[in-house]
């Protein structure tokens, strides 16, 4: 359920301004779950192409402000939102439905979660939901967003195999390759290396840095150094407060909040 402010409400009919480069906007933004604050007036933005990575011990609200950007935490009926996001200037919450922006923004999980269905069926399936019929687009569809991930030289020739049957790194390749075919704006990873070995970890890394040409992404990791090697900025949450927000080399090197220079040296967390 979302709570809209007294500025939310000043700005519900129209759309809202957007600064030149910002592809979302965040503005107090706060989550309760029950009597539980997760996250606490959170404000900034998010420019257009790049990666923002989010880093923060456990509890500090990564997740579910990770969740509020594509509308998931609407699902919990414990959850109350306040504040607004803006996706190209519209507020997802009050001018756009949750099927619009889910499409617009996609989410990575920790765990990678393969259909139990063939490598193209698993690509095939969120055009085909969206009304995509033609074989032969869709085709040219799971080609290309199989190649984006990094992983179509490795499948092209055993496309329908079951998913189930590719290695943990493969499999969270293929759910990249599968958020990349619905054409979204936005992509979202929620730990998405956890489980994964370094090699499999590098050449997600690699998909990663190739997607930033056209889509805007927000990793949430507990790895600071894949956030500081990933990462053009990189934001700093803590018992849900955004503790600061810089350039990548700027917050792993001089940190402006101490809190901040704590967690990065692993004085806590």
């Amino acid at each position: 359920m979302v709570t809209p402010t007294e500025n939310d409400l000043k700005n519900q009919e129209g759309i809202g301004p957007v600064t030149q480069g910002d592809k979302i906007v965040i503005e107090n933004l706060s989550i309760d779950y029950g009597t539980v604050q997760a996250l606490k007036n959170v404000s900034f933005s998010v420019k257009e192409r790049e990666i923002l990575g989010v880093i923060g011990p456990a509890n500090s609200g990564k997740t579910s402000f990770l969740r509020a950007l594509n509308r998931l935490n609407d699902l919990d009926l414990s959850v109350r939102t306040r504040g607004s996001i803006r996706l190209n200037g519209k507020d997802v919450f009050r001018q756009m439905d949750a099927e619009e922006v889910r499409k617009k923004v996609t989410m990575v999980f920790a765990l990678p979660i393969p259909l139990p269905m063939s490598i193209f069926d698993n690509v095939a399936y969120g055009p085909r939901r969206h009304g995509v019929k033609d074989k032969r687009e869709l085709v040219k569809i799971v080609e290309k967003s199989l190649q984006a991930a990094f992983l179509w030289d490795e499948v092209k020739d055993r496309l329908s195999s079951s998913a189930m049957k590719l290695s943990g790194g493969q499999q969270q390749r293929l759910c990249i390759a599968r958020t990349l075919a619905v054409d979204p704006e936005v992509i979202l990873y929620d730990e998405p290396c956890s489980g994964l070995d370094p090699i499999s970890t590098a050449k997600v890394e690699e998909a990663m840095f190739e997607l930033k040409a056209k889509y805007t992404q927000i990793l949430v990791t507990n790895n600071v150094k894949q956030a500081a090697r990933v990462g053009d900025r990189v934001a700093f949450f803590l018992m849900g407060e955004l503790v600061e927000i810089d350039e990548a080399d700027k917050l792993f090197t001089a940190p402006r909040d101490k809190r901040t220079d704590d967690y990065i040296t692993g004085r806590f967390g």
